[in-house]
């Protein structure tokens, strides 16, 4: 009779830990859907939930046509229930947030990773160490984003819920925007918001550091299409169009489908031309910059625009070439020339 006993008890104890795993997966459980995964009837879902809730999970009742349940947030952080995977990708994700781009959130995670590392077994301890004596990551420069900002974003994101903020364009105008938020984009040390703005009836991205007093503006929306693969897609794209002070056009000596794919992205864009050349065109606010950018392409071109920048080719061909010859005579052997007579060439023909 104790054996039985036993069995019945490690069995609903496992239950409610796939109970609890579900529940904190996404935001609402229809009643009958978590009866199906969980291989019980509902009214032994019930019973589970009441279970939870006496050890102090924070689970909600939904109401609608099919009814359902919601974990929410409570006065307390109850325990979390994470898979080997989830565990180690935590504790790498803690370990990078000690250098990241989020205001105030360094000491944080250092505290979180200690605590989470009381509590490893000791095989995923020895994974998480593997990784990150194998890491170095560069600490963050620039500005941060508000921790506090990014999370409600994301909650309305998951959510689907409309968000109301400030925005402070990049020419220093500010206006006040009420979004359909999508999907949050890191891009090393920048956070952009990719939403549907109401209030120009457009997809835009925001960069999260230029949005003040974000805060959930209520009412729910149906996610729209985005015109992209994905949202880090749309993000790239923007940030390539996007007009600097300098705007180069430029002919690469090679097809658009070879180079495409060795152009970082926010680098610029291509197209093309024939089979054996492309138009390349991207934009800066520093024209040195703009010609590094192009010399590290690593193919013959030919200038189109602006005459600045060729003659900024000039100054770094200068430049380089009297380093080169320098470095020559040191070393005892000739000094070459910085730059080829076809490079000289096409620079020479700026305009054409």
């Amino acid at each position: 009779m104790c054996g039985i006993l036993g069995i019945a008890m490690t069995q609903t104890s496992s239950r409610l830990l796939r109970l609890l795993a579900l529940l904190q997966t996404r935001r609402d459980w229809p009643g009958e859907e978590l009866a199906q995964r969980l291989e019980v009837s509902c009214r032994t879902v019930r019973r589970d939930v009441e279970r939870l809730r006496e050890l102090g999970y924070p689970v909600d009742a939904v109401t609608g046509p099919n009814g359902g349940y919601r974990l929410h947030a409570g006065t307390a952080m109850p325990p979390l229930l994470l898979d080997d995977d989830e565990a180690v990708a935590i504790a790498v994700g803690l370990g990078g947030a000690a250098s990241a781009s989020v205001a105030g959130i360094e000491e944080t995670a250092v505290r979180a990773l200690v605590k989470l590392e009381q509590v490893l077994p000791s095989h995923l301890r020895r994974r998480v160490n593997a990784l990150r004596s194998a890491t170095t990551t560069v600490r963050a420069t620039g500005p941060t984003v508000d921790a506090e900002a990014l999370t409600t974003i994301a909650s309305a994101c998951r959510d689907r819920e409309h968000l109301r903020f400030g925005y402070r364009s990049r020419d220093g105008s500010e206006s006040r925007r009420r979004v359909e938020p999508h999907a949050l984009v890191n891009r090393g040390q920048r956070w952009y918001l990719v939403a549907w703005d109401c209030g120009r009836s457009a997809w835009r991205t925001f960069r999260i550091d230029r949005i003040e007093r974000v805060a959930p503006a209520g009412g729910g929306f149906a996610r729209r299409e985005l015109p992209a693969e994905d949202a880090a897609a749309y993000v790239a794209a923007n940030l390539a169009g996007v007009s600097h002070g300098y705007r180069a056009r430029v002919t690469l000596q090679v097809s658009a489908k070879e180079i495409g794919p060795r152009i970082p992205a926010g680098w610029g864009t291509v197209e093309a031309i024939d089979a054996h050349s492309c138009e390349y065109r991207a934009s800066d606010d520093s024209l040195d910059w703009l010609a590094v950018r192009i010399g590290m392409l690593g193919v013959e071109f030919e200038i189109h625009e602006p005459p600045a920048l060729a003659e900024r080719f000039r100054v770094l061909a200068d430049r380089f070439e009297r380093a080169s010859a320098a470095g020559g005579q040191r070393g005892g052997a000739p000094a070459k020339r910085a730059i080829s007579p076809s490079t000289s060439a096409a620079i020479d023909s700026v305009g054409s």
